[in-house]
């Protein structure tokens, strides 16, 4: 049967005019009729692209807004900060021709920072000292501006450009990880030849250009024309700074003073004089002292600006040192009820914890077994003496005590799927602590957790010699971790059951449990902790944005010419400054809330390529964070996304990115990470890591793993003897819980101890190889290390 067709229907709504009077609506009915559903979408779009015109309009609103402030009078000057990229570079010619440049054609001795009213504009030029790089590092931060000055006559053979040596390579590296703000080229020393000119120049764009960013601009600096092109661009040019650096209000100090405080002996006020700058500042405010610690502000001096932009021809530059009588506009006084506290660390109540008093009947029992104690015969030598019997131990004491902390040695160590595990016992093994690790094991396999890591640490003590052999175990031990990480060996003179008391067993490193709130060190009583870290940080980059945007009478707007009364610094300190600020600059910059408070730190670093020696966990590093600087010891561990532990790592090793964990100050992040370590006393720093600041959480479990290794002396199918991983059957039965794994990738359990010296009997999951090795991971949980001394300037 076939399919029948079948047509549609013709329309005759509106075919003619007497049927489109019968659909027609009355004008009582339109009122009530609903607009259709089409109306509502070409609303919705109408209202889309109303949105999307306001946000560009707002954005253009405020790139003008930004370019008028950057140029205006309002806006402090612009910081250009020279830096040669080989030692052969001229930086003091070039710095001496931008200010004659820009200041007055008579003037004599040009000061550092000058303003020009033909670029209407205000300029500070500071040089790089080609070798110090803290003070590379200082200026960097503080740059609107880097000019990278290249030498057309120095060829570098031993680096990949021609033109940059191995101190501006590890410079270049350092910068990019704090952050680059705009970059410009200064090519000098180029052939008078225009046909040789244009080689070298040409040559040197395409050896550069690879080490810059993309909008670096390459500019020739020998003549006036050729600063005059450049001056006028940049004149114009939209300078950009790191993100980090705009969240919180900085001066970089061009004078400092002291003002002794007869109140407190030891102590001084800090007098900081700069222009503010990123943003407001309030004299309720906590700021740091870069490398010196965090303080009060006892006033805010609101001072003429000594460098108008419209001043008169001579005055169109300004040393600060011939600066004696200033004109005080405004100044501000910190309220007590508002002012924020310097709030460092938790002080920890003593009488917080459980307390638990003895009932009469304890009492009484105690005094009994004194009484029984006492009327128990001993058989002591002739002649001895009541006080000298109480000095004689007993060996039924001895043998009382042992069996009392060995007597569950039958029940074992119990695996962390049951809810308490060999933890219980952690707080309650005294005799054997980390320092008598050390004394039973290597430097590879201590504990590294005695208050002197290494006798490096205490290095005047030391000679030349001692400290080449204690760098030589550093390295061996270095080389030991990376071939066979994590294996120890078990001690001969010490039970295991004892020696690796505070270690446990874990079913499954992933999936097993660890409570962060157990058995927590004395240091975790005086550290904060947040219940959620991202909403606080969140609502205080939010009140720091309202502080900004609102006119408080107890602010100062950034490009304000201020001077910073700072509280209570030491006097040996304040005078170092003073000393200081002539080679590198002085930072002071506001601290949002909590910011002063100590806290458990993390942050993804890198070792940097660099640095060549090795770098042991909770060896003493000093950590740049942006605008602040201080003195940790960071424990590294790997960062597992898809667990909530983490594995510690002895060393950081090279290639490949660990997680830094330290007691610090609370930052909220993006912040950049330079990490320095003093090499020996009295030299310079080196680099030794780069990173970012990744989280403050004291709850992140970091887990250091051991692996005890054993030997297989007999093999049958599925069971085998096992040797040399203990030495006496009650360690055996005592880690009987633990799962083992071998080298080859077989699992099995411990079934009973063999012998009297250690030997046990495993069963498997798969037949045993006589050359593998049986291995069993323990685990306990490593924090880092508090800082004996905090900021590095303030210790030294």
């Amino acid at each position: 049967m076939g399919r029948v067709q079948a047509n549609k229907a013709h329309k005759t709504r509106f075919s003619s005019k007497s049927s489109r009077n019968i659909h027609r609506t009355s004008l009582k009915d339109k009122g009530r009729i609903a607009k259709s559903d089409g109306n509502v979408g070409k609303g919705a779009r109408a209202a889309r692209i109303q949105h999307n015109k306001m946000v560009r309009e707002q954005k253009r609103a405020a790139l003008l807004k930004e370019k008028r402030a950057m140029s205006g009078s309002s806006s402090p000057p612009r910081v250009i900060v020279l830096f040669g990229l080989s030692a052969s570079a001229d930086l003091d010619s070039l710095a001496k021709d931008l200010l004659r440049l820009l200041s007055a054609e008579d003037a004599g001795v040009v000061p550092s920072t000058v303003s020009s009213p033909e670029y209407k504009m205000r300029v500070t030029v500071l040089k790089a000292p080609h070798g110090d790089l803290t003070a590379c590092m200082e200026m960097a931060k503080v740059a609107d501006l880097i000019g990278f000055v290249a030498s057309a006559s120095s060829l570098c053979e031993d680096t990949s450009s021609y033109y940059i040596d191995s101190f501006g390579n590890q410079c270049l590296s350092v910068f990019r990880s704090i952050g680059l703000p705009s970059t410009v080229v200064f090519m000098r020393d180029l052939p008078s030849d225009m046909k040789k000119r244009q080689e070298f120049k040409k040559m040197c764009i395409s050896s550069l250009t690879p080490e810059f960013p993309e909008d670096c601009r390459f500019y020739l600096a020998d003549t006036k024309d050729e600063l005059h092109k450049f001056m006028w661009l940049f004149k114009g040019q939209r300078v950009s700074a790191p993100h980090w650096r705009n969240q919180r209000p900085y001066l970089m100090a061009q004078k400092v003073d002291i003002v002794n405080d007869d109140q407190n002996p030891g102590k001084s006020t800090l007098l900081l004089t700069g222009y503010l700058r990123a943003r407001s500042l309030s004299v309720n405010q906590l700021v740091h002292v870069s490398g010196v610690g965090d303080f009060q502000l006892t006033k805010i001096e609101v001072i003429k600006d000594p460098l108008p932009l419209n001043a008169r021809k001579d005055h169109g530059a300004m040393d600060f040192d011939e600066v004696h009588e200033v004109e005080v506009i405004k100044s501000l006084d910190p309220n007590p009820l508002k002012q924020e506290a310097l709030l460092v660390e938790n002080i920890p109540d003593p009488l917080a914890g459980e307390q638990t008093w003895p009932t009469e009947e304890e009492m009484a029992e105690a005094e009994r077994a004194h009484e029984q104690k006492k009327l128990k015969k001993r058989s002591l030598p002739r002649g001895t003496s009541e006080y000298q019997a109480a000095w004689i131990v007993d060996d039924s004491d001895v043998e009382d005590s042992e069996s009392d902390g060995d007597g569950d040695d039958d029940n074992g160590m119990v695996l962390d799927e049951e809810e308490n595990g060999i933890a219980s016992r952690e707080g309650h093994n005294g005799l054997y602590d980390d320092d008598d690790d050390q004394a039973s094991l290597n430097l590879r396999d201590s504990e590294e957790e005695t208050e002197v890591d290494s006798m490096i640490m205490d290095g005047d003590n030391l000679t030349k010699e001692q400290i080449k052999d204690e760098l030589k175990k550093i390295k061996e031990a270095h080389a030991e971790d990376e071939e066979f990480p994590d294996e120890v060996d078990t001690p001969l003179d010490v039970p295991a059951r004892r020696r690796f008391a505070k270690y446990r067993g874990l079913k499954s490193f992933r999936t097993s449990s660890w409570d962060p709130k157990e058995s927590l060190p004395p240091e975790y009583a005086r550290i904060f902790a947040f219940d959620n870290f991202k909403r606080t940080q969140k609502h205080v980059l939010a009140n720091a944005l309202d502080v900004e945007q609102a006119d408080r009478d107890d602010c100062v707007p950034a490009g304000t010419y201020v001077r910073l009364h700072v509280r209570e610094v030491p006097t040996g300190v304040a005078t170092g400054l003073c000393d200081l600020v002539k080679t590198l600059p002085i930072v002071s910059c506001g601290l949002l809330q909590h910011e002063s408070k100590m806290s458990v730190l993390h942050f993804s670093i890198k070792k940097h390529d660099s640095y060549s020696a090795p770098i042991k966990s909770k060896e003493e590093l000093i950590f740049h964070v942006g605008f602040r600087q201080f003195v940790a010891r960071p424990i590294f561990s790997t960062d597992n996304m898809n667990s909530d532990k983490h594995k510690m790592e002895r060393f950081l090793h090279a290639g490949c990115f660990s997680v830094a964990s330290i007691y610090a100050p609370i930052s909220f992040p993006p912040l950049p990470l330079i990490a320095l370590k003093h090499a020996e006393e009295g030299s310079a720093p080196a680099v030794v890591a780069v990173g970012s600041l990744k989280s403050v959480d004291p709850d992140r479990v970091i887990l250091k793993r051991i692996i005890l290794t054993g030997y297989p002396q007999r093999v049958s199918k599925l069971k085998a003897s096992v040797r040399y991983m203990f030495h006496n059957p009650e360690d055996v039965r005592w880690f009987k819980p633990v799962e083992v794994w071998t080298k080859c990738g077989r699992r099995g359990r411990v079934k009973e101890p063999v012998g009297t010296h250690g030997a046990m009997k495993c069963v498997l999951n798969g037949i045993l190889q006589q050359h593998d090795t049986v291995c069993m991971s323990l685990y306990k949980r490593a924090y880092p290390k508090w800082p004996e001394h905090r900021f590095p300037i303030a210790d030294a």
